[in-house]
């Protein structure tokens, strides 16, 4: 088996499958075919199960109600939202005084039992039992099915069918790095002038690399900044199995060649896509809405040091949410408790970041 396609592949239809055009139409036809049965039932009320109900409400709260509205045709969003809620109050209702049947397991066992279905979904009710149990807790089977039906959580062989394609490529971040471009107009002796911006992403860290800066994005430049990229001492994709890039037309034959020879695959995202590099796309949002579109460029040594400057800040300042509100490279000083606190100002105060004075 060839060692390199297989991982190549699996990256691939991840990806592929945040926006697969396939999945869209099967979506349209499913509305459509909601369309069809409603108006066959016409004016006749729907006689919906407790479970019927459970299942529509934990597939419906994540969508949101904007959502739901395009969707639905059976009942009406705030339906779907008032069953949830529904859900939710009965998840905390505890019958004090008992009654028929077995006791209910506690709080803590039913939320164990819940985690371990939701960050495994390939799990049986069996598994779960299993590791429930290596936690010290005696609990059967049909007890794991009980809390999960009444939770509205399908069994292991749908929940594994339907888990997110954001699973597939953590199992593959610490490998995987994405790039793209942005453009910034500078003001030079030409008048506007539009320069590119090349950057690279390391999506389990969210580092960033700014990897060049030119008015002419030439297979030359990006011939260079691959070897830049690759270079065995300080090279940010040393160390990367995978790139995933868009199909911009900039991305020469060249800049693909380098970088397959050092032993990155490069991965090509679906046309019209965006989503499918998402994480490239949420860092040109932030440096622009932070930084570039707040600013006037007068030659291309001030877009360069700006640039330079929230590089700084968006790797060891900035906290992220897409990593728990953590800082990418923090300093010695945070988390510090005693001290003065101090205000790091850069680009006239546009960027500050507060830390505790040595």
């Amino acid at each position: 088996m060839n060692r390199r396609l297989l991982p190549v592949h699996l990256v691939a239809v991840s990806l592929a499958g945040w926006l697969n055009k396939h999945q869209q139409r099967a979506i349209d036809y499913l509305r459509e075919e909601n369309r069809v049965l409603r108006e066959q039932i016409g004016k006749k009320r729907l006689r919906l199960t407790d479970d019927q109900r459970r299942r529509l409400a934990a597939k419906g709260k994540p969508l949101g109600r904007k959502l739901l509205g395009s969707l639905v045709s059976i009942v009406t969003p705030e339906t779907i939202l008032a069953w949830h809620r529904k859900l939710i109050a009965l998840k905390w209702t505890f019958n004090v005084t008992g009654g028929p049947g077995r006791p209910r397991k506690s709080r803590d066992i039913e939320e164990l039992v819940v985690r371990l279905a939701r960050e495994n979904p390939t799990w049986g009710y069996d598994k779960i039992q299993g590791a429930v149990e290596n936690l010290g807790y005696d609990i059967s089977s049909t007890t794991v099915a009980a809390i999960l039906k009444r939770i509205g959580i399908v069994p292991a062989p749908e929940r594994g069918r339907t888990a997110s394609w954001r699973t597939s490529l953590k199992a593959h971040w610490d490998s995987i790095a994405a790039c793209d471009f942005y453009t910034t107009e500078v003001w030079t002796p030409r008048g506007l002038v539009t320069f590119y911006t090349f950057f690279v992403i390391h999506l389990a860290t969210r580092r960033v690399e700014i990897a060049g800066t030119t008015p002419h994005p030439d297979g030359i430049f990006m011939a260079q900044i691959a070897k830049n990229l690759t270079d065995p001492i300080d090279g940010f994709l040393t160390d990367m199995r995978f790139l995933i890039r868009d199909n911009d037309g900039k991305f020469s034959g060249g800049f693909d060649g380098i970088l397959q020879d050092e032993g990155i695959d490069i991965v090509r995202t679906p046309y019209r896509a965006p989503n499918a590099n998402a994480y490239a796309e949420r860092f040109v949002r932030t440096i622009k809405y932070e930084c570039l579109n707040r600013m006037i460029f007068f030659g291309v040594a001030a877009l360069r040091r700006a640039q330079s400057e929230f590089l700084a800040h968006y790797n060891r300042e900035r906290n992220h949410q897409g990593i728990a509100n953590q800082i990418i490279e923090p300093g010695d000083e945070v988390g510090a408790t005693t001290g003065s606190i101090a205000c790091r100002q850069r680009l006239g105060g546009m960027l500050r970041y507060y830390r505790r004075a040595a």
